[in-house]
Parts: C-alpha cells; sequence; structure tokens
C-alpha cells in the first residue's frame, strides 16, 4: 500500500515462509450469529500452525528458544524449551480455552509419528500457544477439535509457500489496538539470513496505536469514523510472536533474538500491560539435532556473537515484528461476533492519508 516501515529488505513474500523449510497452516472455525449460547455460538476462532521443517520434528528437533516478556498465558510447552534449547513439535495457536485440547492433539499427532514415544523413549513435549478471542467468540465452548488441529497441520504439510493473514486461523476472533486483530507475517534479510515473524495479535488500546512513528491512535480518537468508538469490555489483550531464521544460531542466541522481537511491540505501541500475555517463540533451521545420537558429541556451526551480521538479524526481528503486527491489522475485515460485538477493520485509506 506504499507503506515501509524499517531500512531492512524484505524477503520474496515478506513473510516467514521466506525462512528456508518455514510452513505455515490455518483451520478457521466462524459460525453463527446472534447472542451468545455458551457451548453452541458464535464460533469465530480457529488454530494455526507453524513448521520449521517438513521432516519429522521430534526426530530431528531444531534449536530453539522463548522469551517470556509478560507472562499472563496459558501457553505450554515453553519452560522445555528454555531449558534444553530444542523445539520438537510444531508450533501451534489458538484461542485460550482451546490450547489444551490442541496440545492434546499435537500430542497425539506426534505419537502417531514416533511410537516409541513414552515407551523406549522419552515424552514428548508440545508447544502451543493461545490468545483471549472471548470478545467475538463463544470462547467457553472449546470449538477447535482435533480434526481442525489435524487440518491446520496438514495445511501446513502441503503449502506452497503462502501465508494467508488477517482474520483466518488462531486470529479469526482476535482484536487489536480496539480494532479487528489477526494473524501478520513479515521477514527481513541479512545477507544470507532471512529472518520471519508471525503473530497472533490480539493486544493494545486504541489511543496507543503508532504506525511508522505517527501516533495515528490518537488521530482516531479525535476523529472518529465508521469504525464507532473503542470498545471498553474487550478482556485484555495478548500477543504470541513466533520468529524463524535459517542464520545458523544456537538456543541462547536465539533466546537473545526472542528479546529483540518483543521490541517491535513498542514501535507499534505496545506497552505489554498487566493482562497481556506478550510470548515470544524462536527457532532456527539451519541444523537439525536428532533424537537418537550417534555418539556422546556432537558438533555445530554457529554465528560468533560479535559477527557484524548479529546486530542486523537484531534489527531484523524487531522490524518483523513490527510490520507483522501491522500486516495483521491492515489485512483484516470487519467481523461481528457474539452479542453483537464488532471488530472493525482498521481504516486503511484514512491512516495512509497521514502518513504517505
Amino acid at each position: 500500500m506504499g507503506l515501509t516501515t524499517g531500512i531492512l529488505p524484505t524477503g520474496s513474500h515478506n513473510d516467514i515462509a521466506d525462512v528456508p523449510g518455514v510452513r505455515v497452516g490455518h483451520a478457521t472455525l466462524c459460525t453463527g450469529a446472534g447472542p451468545l449460547v455458551r457451548g453452541a455460538g458464535p464460533v469465530r476462532t480457529g488454530v494455526t500452525a507453524i513448521l520449521p521443517h517438513g521432516g519429522n520434528l521430534f526426530a530431528e528437533k531444531v534449536p530453539a528458544n522463548a522469551f517470556v516478556l509478560n507472562g499472563f498465558g496459558k501457553s505450554m510447552g515453553l519452560p522445555q524449551v528454555q531449558e534444553l534449547g530444542l523445539l520438537e513439535t510444531p508450533v501451534l495457536l489458538t484461542n485460550t480455552l482451546s490450547a489444551f485440547g490442541v496440545a492434546d492433539t499435537l500430542v497425539s499427532y506426534t505419537v502417531e509419528q514416533n511410537p516409541e514415544i513414552g515407551v523406549t523413549t522419552g515424552t514428548v513435549n508440545p508447544l502451543v500457544g493461545e490468545c483471549n478471542d472471548g470478545y467475538l467468540n463463544d470462547i467457553q465452548g472449546r470449538h477447535v477439535r482435533e480434526a481442525h488441529v489435524q487440518a491446520a497441520l496438514a495445511a501446513a504439510s502441503g503449502s506452497d509457500g503462502t501465508v494467508l493473514q488477517g482474520c483466518v486461523g488462531a486470529g479469526t476472533g482476535t482484536m487489536c489496538f480496539g480494532f479487528k486483530g489477526g494473524i501478520g507475517s513479515a521477514s527481513r534479510v541479512v545477507g544470507d539470513y532471512v529472518v520471519g515473524a508471525l503473530v497472533q495479535a490480539n493486544f493494545g488500546k486504541r489511543s496507543d496505536l503508532l504506525i511508522a512513528g505517527v501516533p495515528v491512535g490518537q488521530h482516531l480518537l479525535q476523529y472518529p469514523g465508521e469504525e464507532g468508538p473503542e470498545p471498553d469490555d474487550v478482556p485484555p489483550g495478548s500477543i504470541m510472536m513466533v520468529l524463524a531464521t535459517n542464520a545458523p544460531l544456537d538456543s541462547r542466541q536465539i533466546g537473545r533474538l526472542c528479546k529483540r522481537g518483543a521490541l517491535g511491540l513498542a514501535r507499534v505501541g505496545g506497552s505489554a500491560g498487566n493482562g497481556s500475555g506478550d510470548f515470544v517463540i524462536g527457532f532456527s533451521t539451519a541444523y537439525r539435532v536428532q533424537h537418537v545420537a550417534p555418539a556422546e558429541l556432537a558438533s555445530f556451526t554457529v554465528m560468533r556473537d560479535d559477527a557484524p551480521a548479529m546486530d542486523r538479524l537484531f534489527l531484523a526481528a524487531v522490524e518483523a515484528v513490527e510490520e507483522a503486527v501491522l500486516n495483521a491489522l491492515f489485512t483484516a475485515r470487519t467481523v461481528e461476533g457474539r452479542d453483537g460485538h464488532v471488530g472493525f477493520a482498521l481504516p486503511v485509506s484514512r491512516i495512509l492519508s497521514r502518513i504517505i
């Protein structure tokens, strides 16, 4: 739309799938209308799957880490990723109360691929993130079922590399800065390396929104349009951020990258409020760690911390998260959910007239 953020070049598609091997799939649930009938609808939710590679992740793990900016959330699997530095399942995103069922399906999915789990080898650590989409969705209904999780995983496996954004998958019912949020993605290139980000954006007050450094949220408060006033009964928001790169980083370095990714929130006006769950999950596709070790020692080539590229990778993480949030807003459409609640699309043309 003619708006450029940051200074680094983007990947060919400007999304997380620009990182070689990474694929994304969604299952979107959007049924019913009118008053809330607990357990029946309306349904505005879904699940998103991020695959670091197309192989067996439990057998061929990838280096990973996570950073918790504010821990108000029900994510699963983060402590082991932080402790061991490895990702052994796809990353799944969904709504808060469906996260537990999604994790159960992810265990079944992994056990089916690896029947030795819990029998002749250890158990599995499913990694699931979540945001509260209860303003638009019948969240108590926990409508994300096993079939939907399997569908998202299958969509990721069969993806052509296109990342659908906006009101899809885990972003179907989310709100962001008082507007309709959703799934957003972006990428940045640093020499031979790519850093990609995918976010499930569900946070922020309208007055705080910054775009390219311009306080457009304040402008929208002063000159309200057809989107009406900001809803005052939206639950405290959250954001899940997933970073991927093909740069040869170890777990500790990925943790450093995750911390920089969180800085991207400040560039759009985020401040990690008390009720906001703000989590960053990061992984590298540069090498794989075999579950069954052929020897006691392992050798991997990783980037030096003082390599000139490292600072640019940090900047890439900031810029990719910043634009991923904006892309979630720019691609979302107006959605009416339960009880007449409406998530209005960001008034893009009005905003661009103030910036460009």
